[in-house]
């Protein structure tokens, strides 16, 4: 039986060897707090970092959709505007008239239905639905939306409560999802994405 050779760390070509396949990459590519693909071209997270960039340029996005009710962080206002990304506002409180029983939250059913109605047009693909951490708004969406595809909620709650977190999720928003009108939604059905055909 031959015997291996010992790796000599103070021999030049073994320090060479072993340096040259634990260097790490140049470019880092990291997915943003709670990203995963919803359907082809449909992408959910909590709000992109710096450090998300690179990942979000192999994406190719076209449109970001922010539920939050605050302003995203500068640095992600400027890589969408230097990448040509258009941000949809849906989450913000900027209609005076607007009346919600938790008025720190703009998570009701007229958000959730023009946040859907955006998703619904084939236009705005790639498409990322986000908000600060990737939970709960943009579980009520995405949830609305397997509703509108035809899921059973036990499924439904399942997918939300998977980025819940060990907080756990939050029973108004697994009602909001169950009482949501899908009817409510209107599109143009030429416009449809492939996975809602």
């Amino acid at each position: 039986m031959a015997k291996e050779a010992a790796v000599d760390p103070l021999d030049e070509s073994s320090r060479t060897a072993v340096a040259s396949l634990s260097a790490a990459p140049a470019l880092r590519i990291i997915p943003p707090l709670n990203f995963c693909p919803v359907e082809k071209q449909l992408y959910r997270s909590g709000q992109p970092s710096l450090i998300n960039q690179s990942f979000l340029e192999q994406l190719n996005l076209k449109t970001i959709l922010w539920l939050a009710s605050e302003e995203p962080m500068e640095d992600f206002l400027d890589y969408c505007l230097g990448n040509n990304i258009n941000i949809e506002f849906v989450g913000l409180i900027n209609d005076y008239s607007y009346t919600n029983i938790n008025p720190w939250d703009s998570l009701d059913e007229r958000t959730i239905k023009k946040a859907l109605e955006l998703i619904c047009n084939q236009d705005n693909y790639p498409l990322l639905v986000c908000c600060g951490m990737g939970r709960h708004r943009t579980g009520a969406v995405i949830g609305c939306l397997r509703r509108l595809q035809g899921w059973n909620l036990a499924s439904v709650s399942e997918e939300y409560r998977r980025f819940t977190g060990a907080r756990g999720g939050r029973i108004l928003v697994e009602l909001l999802i169950e009482s949501f009108d899908v009817l409510s939604v209107e599109g143009d059905p030429a416009k449809l994405p492939e996975f809602l055909r």
